[in-house]
């Protein structure tokens, strides 16, 4: 192994790729920034990270507590009431998530023009392109 290259890091072979996929989606990001800030019931996670669903939310849920990120408590009181928490584990990742979010916030605009120089420029090239014939 090269030495400037310690580590396999192709796909087949990088264990954290399982990790980094789960942290890595969007909901995920936002769930962990949110409990970032305390324990939370689920309907306030749900009010505070836009666009998610009911159904996704649940989803996420379970699996950062399946990874140790998040600790799931319920307390036996009627209407049952369940708290969300990031778990030790889950704080380590609070500064890498807090900063990828930052830089989507902070880089907003220009990556809104790079899209859309990149549409424009691809409609113009599809817009002189043959159109495409169907294998019979």
């Amino acid at each position: 192994m090269d030495a400037k290259a310690p580590f396999d890091h192709t796909p087949g072979a990088c264990r954290a790729r399982d990790i980094l996929e789960r942290i890595g989606d969007k909901w995920s990001l936002y769930v962990i920034s949110q409990l970032g800030g305390g324990t939370k019931r689920f309907t306030e996670l749900k009010r505070e990270i836009d666009g998610i669903s009911q159904r996704m939310l649940t989803v996420t849920l379970r699996g950062l507590e399946r990874d140790g990120i998040v600790t799931r408590t319920m307390y036996p009181v009627m209407p049952p009431r369940v708290d969300y928490a990031l778990t030790d584990l889950g704080g380590t990742l609070l500064d890498a998530v807090s900063a990828l979010i930052t830089w989507g916030d902070t880089h907003l605009d220009e990556i809104d023009t790079a899209r859309a120089r990149y549409d424009a420029r691809v409609e113009r090239v599809e817009a002189f392109e043959p159109p495409h014939e169907v294998a019979r």
